[in-house]
């Protein structure tokens, strides 16, 4: 029991982010206490590279990275790790596209890996979706227009009160060949993926990479994007300020993100296991 590695998977924005976008110090301690034992961390989020990859450093990882909720799947340090890439066709997302004209949503935003391409001009987008540090191409106007390529992703962003109109539209229409799921922060956004994608199928391989067995994966999450991952891990963790639907999913519940929730379960999971070895 001693020895055993566990393999853990961060959820960002309401996981291990406060709400000030920022990993505190008692759950960063934590973190990279249980690295320096051998444990495996990882992150898995909706974000791109560019917009998780401060926080990878932060925390001085050096392991694969699941992004856009399992499109693609890689190593920010080792080019010769075998990354996978899973981007919609573009006929797929010309169809959606065209589909939120006629819904009249805020706006839409097609990210194809580290070029973004939005449809009408958002100061906040643009900030959220950039990293001064990165070199990603930004490309401005009609996505019907602009967009030649095979999105990794295409995001949604409803007009208020509209998120559950929005995503009957696409269950009615597309559920054969896309996936999409809800941000709850920092604003109502829908994003869509290829129809099979999820956080836990990029999880899937980087456990098979390190031969770490579901039981021994320990992943935390807040949003219905994470519910495959919660459900696929054997100890699938939900923050306090998760939804109830991912909480039902979940064999734990923890604090919220805001009151180091990630940090506090990790250290009572692990002084129990330590204290169970030196029991038996």
């Amino acid at each position: 029991m001693r020895n055993t590695r566990y393999l853990i998977a961060l959820d960002l924005d309401g996981t291990l982010l406060t709400k000030n976008k920022t990993i505190s110090h008692t759950t960063k301690k934590t973190i990279q206490k249980l690295m320096n034992q051998g444990h495996i961390v990882v992150i898995a989020t909706g974000r791109p590279h560019r917009a998780s990859i401060m926080y990878y450093k932060e925390l001085g990882l050096q392991t694969p990275m699941v992004n856009f909720n399992g499109a693609f799947i890689h190593h920010p340090y080792d080019n010769n790790w075998d990354a996978v890439h899973s981007p919609l066709p573009n006929r797929t997302a010309k169809e959606i596209i065209q589909s939120c004209y006629k819904l009249e949503v805020d706006n839409i935003l097609a990210e194809i890996q580290d070029d973004i391409y939005l449809d009408q001009y958002d100061e906040s987008i643009i900030q959220f979706f950039t990293n001064p540090e990165e070199s990603e191409q930004i490309t401005i106007g009609s996505l019907k227009n602009n967009l030649k390529g095979d999105p990794t992703s295409l995001m949604i962003q409803p007009k208020e009160g509209k998120v559950d109109s929005i995503r009957e539209y696409l269950d009615k229409h597309h559920a054969s060949i896309i996936e999409h799921r809800k941000w709850g922060v920092p604003w109502d956004v829908i994003e869509i993926v290829k129809k099979g994608v999820n956080k836990a199928t990029g999880l899937e391989k980087v456990a098979h990479y390190f031969n770490i067995p579901a039981a021994n994966i320990i992943a935390f999450g807040d949003e219905d994007n994470d519910l495959e991952m919660i459900e696929y891990a054997g100890i699938g963790v939900a923050m306090g300020n998760a939804i109830d639907e991912l909480k039902e999913k979940a064999t734990h519940v923890t604090s919220s993100n805001d009151e180091d929730g990630i940090g506090k379960f990790l250290e009572a999971y692990f002084n129990e296991k330590i204290q169970h070895t030196f029991t038996n």
